[in-house]
């Protein structure tokens, strides 16, 4: 493995073209399950595993993270939904910032509370700008993080966030509209985004189809996430996997 989790992506990146994070959820799965679901997905050709889920019900957590890691040979990361959820059984954190939002604590408050547990653990951290979008519906991460999403339409917004997120240290952008989202970031707001920042560009929520995948990575992102939806699904895993990673399709 690279010198830390975010030189193996951005390795990746380069190598690959793009980076696939199947993002699996340890409050709906089972260890037993997740476990399954995790060697599935990198079968199939994912890069990382993320873990993590915007409201957690049972106290697996480090558990699943643990099993995980012990079947898996790429990186398996936090995916957050509050500070609650740090674990020291992860090899890195993704540390998102509600950038899109105005909800202090998806700002800063669930961060303080967050570092002195990831200091002792010796956690590799990922600050991540994280930027809601509008999907159609109401999703969880909506709800549970009471902000108001970027409207699809208003490119000129998603930009001058991601920018401000690049100003403020943040080393990924992540553009999400949810899970179980009706609609994906727009296209033309994912290429909008990644050709005004120069760190990579995160994509998920609402992608189910390698087509939508691969229009996603030709748009601009360096990292595409899907959700349940296909965790469980090899077919359609191993064609997003072949999807996302646009360079070997070329050789």
């Amino acid at each position: 493995m690279a010198s830390s989790v975010l030189q193996h992506l951005l390795d990746i990146r380069h190598r690959r073209g793009a980076g696939y994070l199947p993002l699996l959820d340890p409050d709906r799965l089972a260890p037993d399950e997740l476990e399954a679901r995790a060697q599935l997905c990198v079968a199939a050709g994912a890069d990382a595993i993320l873990i993590g889920t915007s409201l957690m019900f049972s106290s697996r957590n480090a558990v699943c993270f643990e099993r995980v890691r012990a079947k898996v040979d790429v990186p398996v990361i936090s995916f957050p939904g509050s500070s609650g959820q740090v674990v020291p059984t992860a090899d890195a954190i993704l540390f998102l910032s509600l950038v899109s939002g105005r909800n202090p604590e998806l700002l800063i408050g669930e961060h303080v509370k967050a570092a002195p547990l990831i200091h002792e653990y010796g956690i590799e951290t990922i600050p991540t700008g994280y930027m809601l979008v509008e999907s159609g519906t109401l999703t969880s991460v909506e709800f549970m993080s009471d902000t108001r999403p970027i409207p699809r339409d208003k490119i000129d917004i998603a930009m001058a966030h991601a920018l401000a997120a690049e100003y403020l240290g943040m080393r990924l952008i992540y553009l999400e509209t949810g899970s179980g989202a009706c609609a994906s970031v727009p296209d033309e707001m994912v290429s909008a985004v990644a050709d005004c920042v120069s760190v990579p560009v995160v994509v998920g929520g609402g992608i189910r189809e390698p087509g939508v995948a691969r229009a996603k990575v030709e748009a601009g992102a360096g990292f595409v996430v899907t959700g349940s939806v296909v965790e469980d699904n090899q077919q359609r895993l191993c064609a997003l996997s072949r999807a996302v990673h646009v360079k070997e399709r070329q050789e």
